[in-house]
C-alpha cells in the first residue's frame, strides 16, 4: 500500500471499530474537561477519572478553584503524579480565568497554552473536545502508531502531529486521534503486542515494525 492507500484503508477500519469514540475523561465543562486533561500528563485516563470526583465536588468552576488551597487540591490530586506542580498551575490557572476571561476557558489555542500546566496538546485536546475545532492533539499512543504504520520518521511529536495533519481530512481529526487511542489501547500496545489481533500493523505496518512483531513459525506466512 501507499500512503494515500493506508490512509484510507486506516479512516475505514478506525470507524468500522469506533463509529462514535467517546471522550476518556469525564468531564462536564470545558473548566472541567481541561483540568483532567491537565491532570492527565504522566497518568492513565482511568487513574484521573478516579480523581476527579473528588477534586470536582470540592471545586468545579475557577472561581471556587482559586478559593481552594493548593495543599487541599494537592492533597485530592496526589494519585495522578506530579501533584506539587499541577496543583500549583491547576489553582493559578484558575486565578487566570477570572482574571484575565471571565472566568471562562478561552476557545483561542495561544490563550489556552498561555496557561499554567497547558502545552499544546492539553490546548488541542480541550479545543477539539470542549469546543469542536478541528485539532489532531498527539499523545504516545498516536505518536506509535503513526510509526508503526510508516505514516510518519517518529523523531517527535510536532513532526507526528504535522503529518497527521497532512495525511487525514481535517474533518476527521477530531474523531480519528480519539479512534487512533482507542486502537492503540486495545490492540497495539508498546508491549506485549499480539501480531494476530493487530489487523492494521499486519496491512499497514512498515516492514520494520512488521518483522519486529511476527511470529517467526511456520503457522504464518
Amino acid at each position: 500500500m501507499n500512503k494515500k492507500e493506508k490512509v484510507e484503508f486506516i479512516m475505514n477500519e478506525l470507524e468500522r471499530l469506533y463509529p462514535a469514540p467517546p471522550v476518556p475523561l469525564d468531564h462536564t465543562d470545558p473548566y472541567t474537561l481541561l483540568i483532567a486533561v491537565l491532570l492527565s500528563a504522566q497518568c492513565t485516563d482511568a487513574r484521573v477519572n478516579t480523581v476527579t470526583p473528588a477534586l470536582f465536588e470540592l471545586a468545579d468552576s475557577p472561581k471556587k478553584m482559586a478559593n481552594v488551597s493548593v495543599d487541599e487540591i494537592k492533597a485530592i490530586i496526589r494519585p495522578c503524579g506530579l501533584s506539587p506542580a499541577k496543583s500549583k498551575n491547576i489553582h493559578r490557572l484558575s486565578e487566570l480565568l477570572l482574571e484575565l476571561h471571565a472566568g471562562e476557558v478561552p476557545a483561542d489555542f495561544e490563550a489556552l497554552e498561555a496557561l499554567p500546566g497547558v502545552g499544546h496538546k492539553t490546548a488541542s485536546v480541550v479545543m477539539a473536545q470542549a469546543f469542536g475545532v478541528p485539532a489532531f492533539p498527539v499523545d504516545t499512543h498516536i505518536h506509535r502508531l503513526m510509526y508503526r504504520w510508516g505514516l510518519t520518521n517518529g523523531k517527535n511529536v510536532d513532526q507526528t502531529e504535522r503529518d497527521a495533519k497532512r495525511l487525514f481530512p481535517e474533518e476527521k481529526w477530531n474523531d480519528l486521534h480519539l479512534q487512533i487511542i482507542f486502537y492503540a489501547r486495545e490492540f497495539s500496545p508498546a508491549r506485549g503486542l499480539k501480531w494476530e489481533t493487530d489487523h492494521l500493523l499486519r496491512e499497514c505496518g512498515r516492514p520494520s515494525e512488521q518483522r519486529k512483531w511476527m511470529p517467526q513459525t511456520s503457522d504464518f506466512p
